[in-house]
């Protein structure tokens, strides 16, 4: 298990890599104006991700469940009936994103420079989205068989292909139709790759539409209807923000907000890393009847993911201001600041309940009430969105995101502790109470960083960083995780070096 998250968190620490060095290269070469109408495009067109019906996760519980119990008729029945789905979901995206180009055309006001382009690449992504559904398949096998490892080289590729094509095909022409190309030609190998890789790992695997069963695809459409109102209420949540901004500011506000959400969401991914090992993990202990384990994977893997939760979002709130200042410019220090600061409060409680304790109500076949709940809380984004960004700008609508995010946090807690016989207070108490505490001096340490040294370069955010990660890191060895019965860290480290000592 921790081979398979520690290779998630590498993807992630590469995309977020990645992600550092493109994005201020992107708005530079393209400028706010015209990287602003991109996002607008991509904003719109990312609601075709509905489409999916959540048949990628239903996926990876049904063949995880038959490979679990080496029955091929049924994994290929699994398989086939999911190809079968992809494929009709595809045309149906392609018909919506038909009429969603007419409407965008329509309601959105783009810059005479920049209509043409925002035609072009908006019919790519279209395309792209359409027949891309069906690179979940492949995908959705590696990860049912638990070959994170395999999956995340496929994807580190991928992520190396995008830099280079980005850097070199911008350089060449700065139009953001080619990020619409790019992205299209990154489907188109790594489906292929993928594809080609569980043929060679499981040849008994079909990946024909002769397997399409019909009562199978009532089994998968019964559990990925929830999973599809997760879908909804999480484009919502993530993806209306720069849809109200467009409506009621100028386009070029748009970055300033979408700067500072894209380090929340790849912060949710780190956490998603941890997951999507889960999730398969509990739909497997499950058919066992092994609840106990369950129980176990919920409170150890929520007590990490807090930690890890806290030591980047206390760096973020302190001095992530600073840090946007240096990485895109120092337009963006204060208002995507403020955006920033706000996300990250939320995120202290929504990342360790959305990294660990929703997929394993998913995994565990749970999905009815995390899944409306979800839904809610996005139609409240929206809501509240819309009703503060008229009075407090980006301000605003980041405060539409943070507080339903809260909301649906603590909901699905509840529902998590219910379904494994862990209250409420025995969750914060394990989780979050010693944590909480160890966040004090490491405030008081990014503080003194931020206001005594008036941190703003490279080397004094980077020095500010470590120093409050190893604060925070002997805190936890030192008082967070002592004695602790699921992860004792000094008596980890003492095996450790007893070994170490042993062997010289």
């Amino acid at each position: 298990m921790i081979k398979n998250i520690g290779s998630n968190w590498l993807l992630t620490a590469l995309q977020v890599g990645v992600t550092f060095g493109l994005l201020p290269f992107t708005i530079r070469t393209l400028g706010r104006e015209q990287y602003g109408t991109w996002i607008l495009v991509a904003s719109v067109t990312s609601y075709l991700s509905m489409l999916a019906l959540g048949v990628p996760m239903a996926t990876v519980r049904f063949v995880a469940k038959s490979a679990g119990a080496s029955d091929h008729a049924e994994l290929n029945r699994a398989v086939g009936s999911c190809m079968g789905l992809y494929l009709m979901i595809g045309l149906v995206s392609a018909l919506v994103g038909l009429g969603l180009f007419f409407a965008f055309d329509a309601i959105y006001i783009i810059p005479a420079a920049y209509a043409s382009q925002a035609r072009w690449a908006f019919a790519i992504v279209v395309f792209n989205v359409s027949v891309s559904f069906i690179g979940q398949l492949p995908y959705g096998i590696l990860s049912a068989h638990h070959e994170f490892v395999t999956r995340n080289y496929v994807q580190v590729s991928s992520l190396l292909l995008k830099l280079g094509l980005t850097l070199l095909l911008l350089s060449w022409k700065a139009s953001f139709v080619w990020l619409a190309i790019i992205q299209l030609l990154l489907f188109v190998f790594e489906f292929s790759v993928a594809t080609r890789i569980v043929r060679r790992k499981w040849p008994h695997i079909r990946l024909s539409l002769r397997d399409f069963d019909s009562s199978m695809v009532r089994q998968i459409l019964g559990f990925s209807l929830y999973v599809m109102l997760l879908s909804i209420g999480g484009q919502l949540v993530f993806q209306t923000d720069a849809l109200v901004i467009g409506a009621y500011l100028p386009l070029d506000v748009i970055p300033l907000f979408t700067v500072a959400a894209s380090l929340a969401v790849y912060l949710m991914e780190f956490v998603i890393g941890i997951g999507s090992v889960v999730m398969p993990m509990a739909a497997a202990l499950q058919a066992k009847g092994d609840l106990a384990q369950v129980r176990e994977i919920f409170l150890k893997w929520s007590k990490i993911t807090v930690s890890l939760t806290f030591a980047a979002c206390l760096f973020l709130i302190v001095l992530g201001p600073r840090f946007l200042g240096w990485w895109i410019g120092p337009q963006f220090e204060a208002s995507a600041g403020r955006v920033l600061q706000i996300l990250m409060l939320g995120n202290l409680v929504f990342l360790p309940v959305r990294g660990v304790a929703l997929p394993l109500m998913m995994g565990l076949g749970k999905p009815r009430v995390p899944a409306f709940s979800f839904l809610g809380v996005g139609l409240l984004n929206l809501g509240m969105s819309l009703w503060l960004v008229r009075s407090l700008g980006l301000d605003g609508v980041a405060i539409g995101t943070a507080v339903p995010n809260l909301i649906f946090a603590l909901v699905v807690l509840f529902l998590t502790g219910r379904e494994l016989q862990v209250g409420v207070f025995e969750y914060l108490r394990y989780a979050f109470a010693r944590t909480v505490l160890s966040a004090v001096p490491v405030v008081l340490l990014l503080v003194w960083f931020r206001d005594a040294w008036d941190v703003r370069s490279l080397p004094g955010l980077f020095a500010s960083g470590v120093a409050s990660v190893a604060l925070l890191g002997v805190l936890s060895v030192l008082f967070v995780y002592r004695s602790d019965p699921r992860t004792d860290l000094q008596a980890m480290i003492a095996a450790r070096l007893g070994r170490g000592g042993v062997t010289g």
